[in-house]
């Protein structure tokens, strides 16, 4: 997993990796947001649930513990060994919406996880077991958890949204 050497540097390969991301879809026409394809296990609406989902939860958790909250990791109900229906979950609340909306959503999503990001100090985002909701046997700092809901999706994602608009451009022809 890649390291950051500061805040700064973790925020700025949110962004980068997210502008990249997010670009994929100005291709995508709402009628087709629902299509599947072979050889990709997500439409395009999906791809994007799945992602506001995440970012929703990892702004959850922390918005909990500030408030005195204990957090369930992933989520109440849910748990680590069975996130299939975690994901069908956010397809059927994210994916009720128009595409754009979804792409706002995630937006406003990235923004505020930037921002609460840059609020944290060196210490609360490099520093292991600062964070309850953070703390588990493999003690990971919060910027690991960040990366592996954020930066790790966006760019594993991105190839995904491209290779289904591929095969589906090309069943058109």
């Amino acid at each position: 997993m890649r390291e950051y050497i500061n805040k700064a540097e973790l925020i700025s390969e949110i962004q980068l990796r997210y502008k990249k991301y997010i670009a994929e879809f100005s291709e995508v026409p709402e009628e087709f947001k629902n299509i599947k394809v072979e050889q990709v296990d997500k439409t395009p609406s999906e791809n994007l649930s799945y992602q506001i989902g995440w970012v929703s939860l990892l702004l959850s958790w922390e918005e909990k513990e500030v408030a005195g909250i204990n957090v369930q990791t992933p989520m109440e109900g849910y748990k680590w060994n069975n996130l299939g229906k975690l994901y069908e979950l956010f397809y059927e609340t994210y994916g009720q919406i128009k595409l754009i909306e979804q792409i706002q959503q995630l937006n406003d999503k990235v923004e505020e996880l930037c921002s609460w990001i840059d609020s944290l100090s060196e210490e609360e985002l490099f520093k292991p077991e600062i964070r309850k909701w953070a703390t588990t046997k493999a003690k990971w700092p919060v910027y690991k958890w960040i990366h592996i809901n954020t930066v790790a999706p966006f760019t594993n994602f991105r190839t995904k949204i491209r290779k289904w608009k591929k095969l589906y451009y090309r069943s058109l022809l």
